[in-house]
C-alpha cells in the first residue's frame, strides 16, 4: 500500500498547513494531481532529460515558482509518478483477485486490470517503461519494492497455474516434462503488456476487453502448448 510518509519524503516539497480547512487540502491535492498529469505527459513526449522543470510548469499552466512549491527537483516528480503508478497497479490487482481461486481466471483478471489501467494512463506506461532505472537512492528503492511486490503477485498466479496440474500433465506412466523457466515466462508476459504504448490506441483500436482477452488467450495457449511440447520431447517424440 502507498504510504503518505513515502510520498512526503520523496515527492512533496510542501504540504498545506496542518490547520488548513478540508477545502484547502482538497484544492492542494487537485493541483498536485494536475501537475503530475502534466509532468507525465511532458516526460512521455520529451523524455526525462529534455523535460525541464520550466517545460513541466508551462505544460501544467503554473509558474516555475509555483511548481517548485510542490517539487524541489525533477527526480522527486518522477518518483511520485512511478510510485503512484506501481502502487495503483498493485492495489488494483489485489482488489481484482479477491474471491478468485481458479489460477486461469486470476491470470485473466491480472491482464485485464493491467491493460485497463494503462489504456487510461498510457503516458504513465511510457514513462515507467522508459525511466525505470532513472531514479537513484531511496527513491529508486521505494519504487523497486512496489515493482517487486507486483511482479511477485503476478508470478504467484503463474506458479499456481503451472502447479494446478493442467499444464503439461503427462499420461499415466510417462515421464514428467522438464520444468518451464518461470521467471522467463513471467517476464515475457510483462514484456507483452508493457509494449502496449508502442501500438495500442484505445480511442481507435479494439476495446480494452478484446485486447486483454486476446493477450490472455495467447499467453495461456502458449503455456499449455509449451507443456505439451516438453512432454513430447521428454518422451523422445517429434515436437
Amino acid at each position: 500500500m502507498i504510504s503518505e510518509k513515502s510520498e512526503q519524503l520523496f515527492g512533496r516539497r510542501a504540504d498545506p498547513p496542518s490547520r488548513a480547512t478540508s477545502e484547502v487540502k482538497e484544492g492542494y491535492e487537485q493541483r498536485l494531481d494536475h501537475i503530475l498529469q502534466a509532468a507525465t505527459a511532458a516526460i512521455a513526449r520529451l523524455g526525462y532529460e529534455r523535460a525541464s522543470m520550466r517545460a513541466v510548469a508551462k505544460a501544467a499552466g503554473v509558474s516555475l515558482a509555483g511548481l517548485y512549491h510542490y517539487f524541489d527537483s525533477k527526480e522527486k516528480m518522477l518518483f511520485l509518478i512511478q510510485f503512484r503508478t506501481f502502487g495503483a497497479l498493485l492495489s488494483n490487482l489485489r482488489e481484482k483477485l479477491h474471491g478468485l481461486t481458479d489460477p486461469e481466471e486470476q491470470l485473466r483478471a491480472m491482464i485485464r486490470a493491467h491493460v485497463a489501467y494503462f489504456a487510461a494512463n498510457m503516458d504513465a506506461l511510457k514513462v515507467c517503461s522508459h525511466e525505470l532505472d532513472t531514479l537513484t537512492g531511496p527513491a529508486y528503492e521505494e519504487t523497486r519494492k512496489i515493482r517487486r511486490d507486483y511482479f511477485a503477485l503476478t508470478r504467484s498466479i503463474i506458479d499456481r497455474l503451472l502447479d494446478s496440474g493442467c499444464y503439461g500433465r503427462p499420461p499415466s506412466g510417462h515421464a514428467t516434462p522438464p520444468p518451464v523457466h518461470r521467471h522467463v515466462l513471467t517476464m515475457s508476459l510483462f514484456g507483452t503488456l508493457n509494449w502496449l504504448y508502442r501500438w495500442y490506441d484505445p480511442s481507435r483500436g479494439p476495446s480494452v476487453t478484446v485486447v486483454a482477452n486476446q493477450i490472455a488467450s495467447e499467453f495461456l495457449h502458449g503455456v499449455y502448448h509449451l507443456g505439451q511440447a516438453d512432454h513430447r520431447a521428454a518422451n523422445g517424440m517429434k515436437v
